[in-house]
């Protein structure tokens, strides 16, 4: 019984319906219409389509951009937290096959793929749409804006920690953090000024700067101006001797941050970025701690084009703060895993972290016969309706030699109305370039019959095993608090031998984590047992020896 109810939790997270075997699925042929309001794009300070042969890039969602918070705590015998791994996070780790046949030249081109799978714990069968995310930019006429930027650096006392231990843990039951070879010693706060320094390092000399700190407080560190006006030496000495203390209060340091960049952001939008960049634990305990406060900031500046990235740093990194306020439009997030692997990324994809090409993208779908289930891969999933898809962002990604975009994909798993749907399905794309500027795209998709398991191409069936991957991490971690919080039972914290005991820190706001030691409890244990195996299977079909990360992942679980 166990067993059946942890399989029903895992159904309910992936949007599973038991639907029955079916005799006859279908496969897809398309036939393409598209229609378009202009030709192409083209702005000189941003980017030009064109068709030639020069590799093109490709798009990815905005929000989460990877999940290494979920593999570190793992690493370090900690519990994440259910929103750790999310799908858009953990897709971006991977390079996808997205089904585009031929060049486009226009700014976004949508493709689709078709599968047809087993779940592999229930056995049901599944329906799956790929959407790909792919572009008739090129990465050699790709350029980002000149930036008006403002860093803003979290000080509070938390960040004073070890990035590998939790801070709150010394207010209540200390936990023990596993300390193999290669774990950091540097704190979060050292990383984060590291990770400060980079960014400088990516300016050019027409970019705007201005530096805040926060801790109770926000205050300017350096007040916006033109590097070419900075003292670069100056700047990276201040933030490397910033040291932590007192409490977090984020929205301050959002507030300061937004009074800064506000004065300049109307100097010219066609040939400026404007963008904050928010370094912390998102362990706030002071000042408006509500996401609600956050988000209105965020959604007043993302109106007037001031757009938001998010570093998180620390295993205690609290997700669930981060994952409603990154649904804003033009907002992203990156983790601090370690200070070298965020320099290379720095070094990597600076110019696609703080350049959003598309917003408000929609997607359509018209058929009788089938309607949108699920969404995965975009932070605005539970926005999904019947036969609506929908996107605030698209951020520009890397393709690679073959074409494979990074994090290139969304998808979409299918309901089916009837045992015999109609293969016609009507995909109606819409959305805006930065410049307000409309397209739309709409194509048929006519699928026949074909058994599982059928996969179009090996870009959907990775996605499908990242998507049954995150959904039974999601499982695991959502019921194992569950597990800890029913079977803690209660333990007073005084007896006649201690006497009136004095709480060192009475309260945790509902923000400040505190560690939960890793455990996999009941019936997971099969299942992650069972799983790690049918994983490995799909890997090799792939060929994609970059999925080992999360084959290692599910060793040490099964352990």
């Amino acid at each position: 019984m166990k067993k059946l109810a942890l399989l029903v939790c895992l159904v309910i997270l992936t949007g599973t319906l038991f639907l029955g075997a079916c005799a006859a699925e279908m496969a897809p042929t398309t036939t393409r219409t598209q229609t378009t309001t202009h030709p192409t794009y083209t702005t000189s300070a941003t980017y030009t389509t064109t068709q030639s042969t020069t590799s093109t890039i490709g798009f990815s969602v905005g929000g989460a951009k990877d999940v290494d918070n979920f593999r570190e705590n793992i690493v370090n015998n900690y519990l994440p937290l259910p929103s750790d791994i999310t799908f858009e996070g953990l897709f971006y780790d991977y390079y996808f096959d997205t089904g585009a046949t031929e060049p486009t030249d226009k700014l976004y081109a949508p493709s689709y793929c078709y599968a047809v799978t087993a779940d592999p714990l229930s056995g049901e069968t599944e329906y799956y749409l790929s959407v790909g995310l792919n572009s008739g930019m090129t990465e050699e006429d790709f350029a980002r804006k000149q930036l008006n930027l403002v860093i803003v650096i979290d000080v509070s006392g938390s960040m004073g920690e070890l990035y590998n231990q939790y801070y709150y843990d010394r207010f209540g039951t200390q936990q023990d953090a596993y300390s193999g070879e290669g774990v950091t010693r540097l704190t979060k706060l050292e990383s984060a000024a590291d990770a400060v320094v980079r960014i400088l390092d990516q300016l050019d000399e027409g970019d705007r700067v201005g530096v805040v700190t926060f801790d109770s407080n926000a205050r300017v560190l350096q007040k916006s101006q033109p590097m070419n006006e900075t003292n670069r030496y100056d700047l990276r000495n201040k933030v490397l001797d910033l040291r932590p203390g007192g409490s977090t209060n984020m929205s301050d340091g959002m507030n300061e941050a937004t009074d800064i960049i506000e004065r300049y952001y109307e100097q010219n939008s066609y040939e400026y970025e404007n963008r904050i960049i928010f370094l912390t634990d998102a362990q706030p305990n002071t000042g408006d701690t509500s996401t609600g406060g956050m988000i209105g900031v965020m959604k007043r500046n993302a109106a007037r084009h001031i757009y938001t990235t998010f570093i998180g740093v620390g295993v205690d990194f609290n997700s669930q703060l981060i994952e409603d306020i990154i649904q804003v439009k033009g907002a992203n997030y990156y983790s601090v895993h370690s200070p070298r692997d965020f320099r290379d990324r720095i070094d990597e994809e600076f110019e696609y972290m703080v350049t959003p090409l598309v917003f408000n993208l929609t997607m359509d779908l018209y058929s009788d016969g089938w309607r949108i289930d699920k969404v995965f891969g975009s932070p605005e999933a539970d926005q999904a309706t019947g036969n609506l898809m929908k996107i605030n962002t698209l951020f520009p990604a890397k393709a690679d030699e073959s074409g494979d975009v990074r994090g290139g994909i969304v998808l979409l798993k299918l309901r089916k109305m009837s045992s015999e749907p109609d293969g016609n399905v009507f995909l109606k794309v819409r959305y805006e370039d930065r410049n307000g500027r409309t397209d739309e795209a709409v194509e048929e998709i006519a699928l026949q019959s074909v058994a599982p398991e059928y996969f179009q191409n090996s870009g959907i069936r990775k996605a499908i095993l990242l998507t049954r991957y995150a959904a039974l991490m999601q499982n695991w971690t959502s019921d194992q608090y569950r597990y800890f919080q029913r079977s803690a039972g209660w333990t007073p914290c005084m007896n006649e031998e201690t006497g009136i005991v004095i709480q060192p820190y009475a309260y945790l706001s509902q923000w400040e984590r505190q560690s939960v030691p890793l455990t996999v409890s009941g019936s997971y244990e099969g299942i992650i047992r069972d799983f790690r195996d049918y994983f490995a299977s799909e890997m090799e079909a792939i060929g994609d020896d970059d999925l080992e990360q999360e084959l290692d992942i599910l060793d040490n679980l099964s352990r």
